[in-house]
């Protein structure tokens, strides 16, 4: 039998509610919601014997009792927050919903889940379908309706910038020192203080406003949580901050988020999956694309073409990014995507080349792919390391340990499975050979004494 919900009947009596009463308020709460429930006083009765009731209920229940106390309550602080996770359904979040409130209710309950570690969620395997359906319905999708809500709280324009700010600093503290190093710190901010902003009052443009915001938060979220190695999690919350981007009613966001998608999708070797997402990307917002994210989009194709080893294809690709770089303007496209400039697309091209196996070219083009501002460490060890590689395929083998020196430097500091990653294919060119010259024994000598390289070989 279920213990007392000790929690719940501590809220009921300091809100002085009767179960009765209870009851109604709860009713009252999944209406502001859109949906029509079933809940009398004998509901409340199994609550407080330790039932957890499904669905959206337990969100509800915190809702109701938060509005009559006068401040946010949680489901964690009515006492089913841990049942709440355990009866979560491994395809949370894969789905593109109808509606912009299930939408809503998935992220919270991510945000939920991925704080307790759910691992069904956090640690699965990506979906091919769900990608190639997100897509789809994107592009599809008409309209939401009104966006307007009678909510909680009031939420105005200084909340949305609020929170496009603190998006602003995780994203800067990810590029310098990995996602691994503040992911966390990013989900609790959300399910502490965006989620209460979606359940608020605010009007149709403060709606918008701060669905675009909360949709760049999960874009940062997918991306960090695919650079710490937590692939499912971050699957979901790219198809989710891709279906709140509809809801805002910005296609240029969301086209961003199916980029990231391809990102990812390349990065686990899903190539097919990652040329159709790029090209969903770009293909997508149809006219309204800027130069800098169309020449984005498509470098993410060429990455995706070159692992297929589609040299011609690439070349075009890479060629028409380049024409499309060299268009834009100071306010040409979203802030967001300002990051993407010569330096990030020699990187691309690097990557490219190195996969085609053109050594040669993969350093010359990519030469100028190193930032070196301290801001973007993980880029530069990325860049870095393809250089690295680039050398010692074409038999420079000594330059190649330099750059790989350098880019275990920039390392130092990253948490990132990526990174890591990146570490483990490097030893992998490494050939017998190789390892018998001095030029090796020279750089294993110095590379014993940094983390990656420790961690790799405590892997392998």
């Amino acid at each position: 039998m279920a213990d007392r919900n000790a929690r719940l009947a501590a809220l009921i009596q300091e809100a002085d509610f009767s179960h009765k009463s209870l009851a109604r308020a709860v009713v009252a709460s999944a209406a502001r919601s859109g949906e029509d429930i079933i809940c009398d006083h004998t509901y409340v009765t199994r609550w407080l014997k330790g039932s957890i009731p499904r669905g959206s209920m337990p969100q509800f229940i915190a809702d109701a009792i938060g509005r009559k106390l006068g401040r946010h309550v949680t489901i964690d602080d009515t006492g089913m927050g841990e049942a709440a996770v355990s009866a979560i359904k491994p395809e949370l979040g894969l789905d593109f919903a109808d509606k912009p409130e299930s939408t809503a209710k998935t992220v919270t309950d991510l945000w939920r889940a991925d704080l307790a570690d759910a691992e069904t969620l956090v640690r699965a395997l990506p979906d091919s379908a769900a990608w190639n359906s997100a897509s789809l319905r994107w592009i599809v999708a008409p309209p939401d309706g009104e966006l307007a809500r009678a909510g909680n709280r009031a939420v105005g324009a200084v909340d949305v910038e609020m929170v496009r700010s603190t998006t602003d600093a995780f994203s800067m503290l990810d590029g310098k020192f990995g996602g691994g190093h503040a992911r966390r710190a990013l989900i609790q901010y959300l399910h502490t203080d965006v989620r209460p902003m979606l359940d608020g009052t605010y009007s149709e443009v403060v709606g918008k406003q701060l669905h675009s915001a909360v949709a760049e938060a999960l874009l940062l979220a997918g991306f960090m949580s695919y650079d710490s190695g937590l692939h499912g999690i971050a699957q979901r919350y790219f198809i989710q901050g891709l279906r709140m981007s509809q809801t805002a009613d910005d296609r240029l966001l969301g086209s961003s988020i199916l980029s990231a998608m391809s990102h990812q999708a390349t990065f686990l070797g899903r190539y097919r999956d990652a040329a159709t997402l790029a090209r969903a990307a770009y293909t997508g917002p149809a006219g309204s694309l800027g130069p800098t994210m169309a020449a984005h989009h498509i470098a993410m194709e060429a990455r995706a073409l070159a692992r297929l080893g589609d040299g011609r294809g690439c070349d075009l690709a890479l060629a028409e990014a380049e024409r499309k770089l060299s268009q834009r303007t100071i306010d040409s496209d979203p802030p967001y995507i300002a990051y993407f400039d010569e330096v990030e697309l020699a990187a691309e091209m690097g990557h490219c080349f190195r996969d085609l196996g053109r050594s040669i070219e993969a350093t010359e083009r990519g030469a100028g792919s190193i930032f070196g501002d301290g801001l973007n460490n993980r880029s530069d060890f990325f860049a870095t390391m393809v250089q690295a590689e680039s050398y010692i395929i074409h038999g420079e083998i000594g330059r190649g340990f330099e750059f790989a020196l350098s880019a275990l430097q920039l390392g130092e500091g990253l948490k990132s499975a990526r990174c890591v990653q990146y570490v483990r294919e490097f030893q992998g060119r490494v050939s017998d050979g190789m390892r018998r010259a001095t030029e090796f024994h020279d750089f294993e000598e110095q590379a014993r004494g940094f983390r990656l390289w420790q961690r790799v070989g405590a892997q392998s």
